[in-house]
């Protein structure tokens, strides 16, 4: 369980530093001053100058930074504060555009493996299903819409008939080239004879197809879109109430939940695949919550670029940056609150 904790802290380190050295390349591509890269966090081990950025290599593997010129009184035309707003607008989406890109290659190298896929088409019926129809479902016929979320991959069927509450579901299904609506459709789950045994189904079967490489990557990419729609649909949970604090997890919870995976896996390459995968989620996570117009973020400060955009064009000033340095500094006391609050639910999750 120790070995897998670690390799977790280091996972989640790596995805960190893989931010921060998106950041790091575009600023050094686009002209901007970096002062100092670092991998790690804490006290420095290793440290050397090349030009005028100073690398080092910090104690604790949880994470790195890019420290770039960014007074905002700097004279120097190199500071990030002095560059265009586009250049301003790459440099701070490239961290999360690496995170996606690193999640989507993880997600390429699982599903490399992998020698068929269960596909969103219904395959047939178990015994007794009551709707197998021309006006209801027949088996060729794709799922493409459950409740007006779009099916990317397989497990989207599972996850988004488990968010159904009602007696009753949209559907939107793909027949020989043609889309039909089953609106109000009361597909639900209902007892049915399994191997010998009574269990709750929904009551389809679903087609097995050989894996290819076009299918492989299609798979991979559809895969990174449903990490970011999961992110979505929990911010929604959270703002309508449907989820609390409770419902959290930073990177205590993270980190033992990839530890957890590995542990539970029954070889060795199973226990790296599951961390992978979770590392996948946990990449195409970052990306998206960073790019959350919230202050501290980058995507505060994107937001932020964007007002100054408009503020100028109608004023033909800029605002102070003095004030969103305000902004995004009562934003970081926040975003530290909220994290020592979720760190102790995970704590009190583990010790439960």
């Amino acid at each position: 369980m120790l070995l897998y904790i670690i390799i977790a802290l280091l996972l989640f380190g790596l995805l960190i530093t893989v931010h921060e050295a998106g950041h790091f390349a575009t600023a050094k591509l686009l002209g901007v001053k970096v002062n100092e890269f670092a991998i790690g966090m804490g006290p420095v081990v290793f440290s050397r100058r090349r030009g005028e950025t100073h690398y080092s290599l910090r104690a604790f593997p949880v994470g790195g930074f890019c420290a770039m010129e960014e007074d905002e009184d700097s004279a120097d035309e190199r500071a990030f504060i002095n560059q265009k707003n586009w250049k301003k607008f790459i440099i701070l989406m490239a961290g999360s555009f690496m995170n996606f890109l690193v999640g989507l290659l993880i997600l390429v190298f699982l599903y490399a493996q992998v020698n068929a896929f269960i596909m969103p088409v219904i395959d047939g019926f178990m015994e007794g299903f009551p709707y197998e129809s021309e006006e209801g479902l027949l088996p060729g016929d794709r799922i493409v819409t459950i409740n007006g979320e779009r099916i990317y991959i397989y497990s989207d069927v599972s996850l988004l008939f488990g968010r159904s509450t009602g007696e009753t579901m949209d559907l939107v299904i793909e027949r020989n080239g043609q889309r039909l609506d089953r609106a109000n459709f009361p597909l639900k789950l209902r007892e049915y004879v399994v191997n010998g045994e009574t269990q709750m189904k929904y009551g389809l079967y679903f087609t097995v197809e050989k894996a290819t490489a076009g299918m492989r990557l299609r798979e991979s990419w559809y895969n990174a879109l449903d990490f970011v729609r999961l992110v979505r649909m929990g911010l929604l949970d959270f703002l309508t109430g449907t989820a609390g604090l409770q419902d959290l997890s930073g990177p205590i919870g993270i980190v033992g939940a990839i530890s957890e995976a590995g542990a539970e896996a029954d070889t060795a390459a199973a226990a790296a695949r599951n961390i992978l995968y979770f590392g996948s989620l946990i990449a195409v996570n970052l990306a998206v919550m960073n790019l959350l117009p919230l202050p501290a973020l980058d995507g505060g400060r994107i937001f932020f670029l964007l007002v100054n955009s408009v503020f100028t064009l109608l004023t033909r000033r800029r605002i102070n940056p003095k004030y969103e340095g305000y902004v995004h500094a009562a934003g970081l006391i926040c975003l530290l609150a909220l994290m020592v609050v979720v760190a102790f639910n995970d704590i009190i999750k583990i010790v439960a």
